[in-house]
């Protein structure tokens, strides 16, 4: 077998792949080779091999992750790359590593982290001269896998890939899936942390991104006040993933400022764009948080269906709410505060790193009011009537259970004409509400009096229906990864039936496209899914 795969991978573009591997080259490795578990000091990652797993499998693969890696479709498919990218063969280019880092999590500085269960193979470079790290998430244990197998099972792999796809179709910043496999054996999980474990599909995600380097990349040093190795690792991250910034030789002061800066901003756009969508990623810890502003790391998420902004869909932070939908924003300035402690030593004035936790404010109060004239169709933002029919609308949108998804799109298709009584005026919305019927006199008086104002600030626009329609619809999504539409995938891919799998890889590429195909795919959630696990809330366990 090993014969026949060698063969097949000199035929195919697998053996192209460009890896350069600088991360490895130019930063501090633990000198320990050993895949044991211990504090690694003075070092931003430890070599580590995949751990082979019995039968790799082929469940899906993302095409344009493989064009970006200008990998042939025909390569996905084949017996050599289920070998690859489960872990059981390396190509001769690959140098596998885990990255360490620390973190502050549920806002308690938790020490050192790292790659638990995450393991990078290297980086290429692709024809276009882009730099793509590949990483192998559930591939077995590491130094940093604090007691744990470093293994995933198929149910949380089903929901990164799928939803690392959804979320860059809907133009949110996020890391990418290459592929998900199965890897043939049984894992062990107690999903609800209640003493009662069962075995599992074994799976592996590989993905893929610019960079994988976290806020808690740098924490962990200044923590362990290894400065040198700090200034290393931000000087080799400004190099390579921020080039732009035009360094050559020592990095100054300035420099280190704009980098700073750049990370607010980029960080206040991911930010936006979750709340655009209806996106809670669910744990956003300082070590789930990218450098490049890119969603990373989806573990507890979730999609916002009834709009309440007090919603997480994470049961360990259920009770404090910590990493809910309206609380996104703060968290993620508060992260911010934390990188910019971590980064100190290297500037050592507290002002000017003061003067960018502001930009990020700034960025994010702009971009958000920007994103929502947008959803609402209109020209600009205008503040003087547009902040009070923006917090209006929130109230209006918890009034009654209401799905944010299909609200927004309905919205759209909203016609003002002369003298509509209030029922008629909410015929388009009705689909948006998940009990109708309930309904009172008041709230169809209190909705329909926000939409005659909403439709009056419309016609202060000027812009025709075809004009607002196609505007909204263009930043309205109308197919998102529904948390109980993961769980059918999850269902029948545990079955062995990984159809649906592939079904919502496809429907999930064109989410603002009406798909009249596909209108299942677009319904709210359905009533068995209102307190099923992993259609409502969902653990850490994985």
């Amino acid at each position: 077998m090993k014969a026949n795969i060698t063969k097949q991978l000199a035929d195919s573009s697998l053996a192209a792949l460009n890896f350069d591997n600088c991360f490895v080259r130019e930063l501090p490795a633990d000198p320990d080779s050993s895949n044991q578990l211990r504090q690694v000091h003075r070092a931003c990652y430890s070599r580590v091999q995949p751990t082979p797993v019995a039968a790799p499998q082929l469940v899906a693969f993302a095409a344009e992750v493989a064009q970006l890696l200008n990998l042939e479709s025909a390569a996905c498919e084949g017996e050599e790359f289920a070998q690859i990218f489960a872990g059981n063969q390396l190509l001769p280019d690959m140098d596998p590593y885990a990255c360490c880092y620390g973190g502050h999590q549920f806002g308690n500085w938790a020490g050192q982290l790292g790659d638990g269960r995450a393991i990078n193979l290297g980086e290429i470079v692709n024809q276009q001269d882009e730099r793509w790290a590949l990483q192998l998430k559930g591939a077995g244990p590491t130094p940093y896998s604090r007691r744990a197998d470093g293994l995933a099972v198929l149910r949380s792999s089903v929901r990164e890939f799928l939803c690392s796809e959804a979320m860059h179709h809907l133009g949110v910043p996020t890391t990418r899936a290459l592929s998900l496999l199965l890897t043939g054996e049984q894992v062990t999980r107690d999903m609800f942390y209640d003493g009662h474990p069962k075995e599992e599909p074994g799976a592996v995600v590989c993905r893929v991104a610019p960079s994988f380097t976290r806020f808690g990349s740098f924490q962990i040093f200044t923590w362990r006040n290894e400065i040198e190795q700090l200034r290393q690792l931000v000087d080799y991250t400004i190099r390579t993933d921020f080039p732009h910034l035009g360094i050559h030789g020592d990095v100054s002061v300035t420099v280190y400022l704009q980098w700073f800066e750049e990370i607010c901003r980029r960080t206040a756009e991911m930010i936006v764009h979750w709340m655009r969508v209806g996106f809670v990623h669910g744990v956003m810890n300082t070590d789930n948080m990218s450098i490049l502003g890119l969603t990373i790391d989806y573990g507890p998420y979730g999609w916002l269906e009834d709009y309440n902004p007090d919603w997480t869909p994470n049961t360990t932070d259920a009770q404090g709410g910590r990493y809910r939908f309206g609380n996104q924003p703060q968290i993620a300035l508060w992260n911010l505060v934390q990188l910019a402690n971590a980064i100190y030593p290297l500037i050592q004035e507290a002002e000017p790193l003061e003067a960018a936790l502001q930009l990020y404010s700034d960025s994010y109060q702009q971009g958000w009011q920007e994103m929502m004239a947008q959803k609402l169709g209109l020209k600009k933002f205008e503040p003087a009537t547009d902040l009070l029919l923006t917090a209006e609308l929130d109230k209006v949108l918890q009034m009654v259970e209401t799905d944010m998804t299909i609200f927004y799109r309905k919205l759209a298709d909203l016609v003002p004409t002369d003298d509509q009584d209030d029922d008629s005026l909410l015929i388009p919305l009705l689909d948006a509400f998940y009990k109708p019927e309930d309904l009172t006199e008041q709230h169809k008086g209190q909705i329909s009096g926000w939409l005659r104002t909403y439709l009056e600030r419309v016609a202060q626009d000027g812009l025709s229906n075809t004009e607002r329609l196609q505007q909204m619809n263009s930043v309205n999504p109308k197919y998102v990864l529904r948390n109980y539409l993961a769980q059918l995938a999850i269902d029948k891919a545990e079955a062995g039936d990984h159809s649906l799998v592939n079904e919502l890889l496809q429907v999930l590429r064109h989410p603002y496209a009406e798909q009249p195909e596909n209108e299942k795919f677009a319904r709210k959630r359905p009533e068995w899914a209102r307190h099923r696990a992993g259609c409502s809330m969902l653990s850490c366990s994985s």
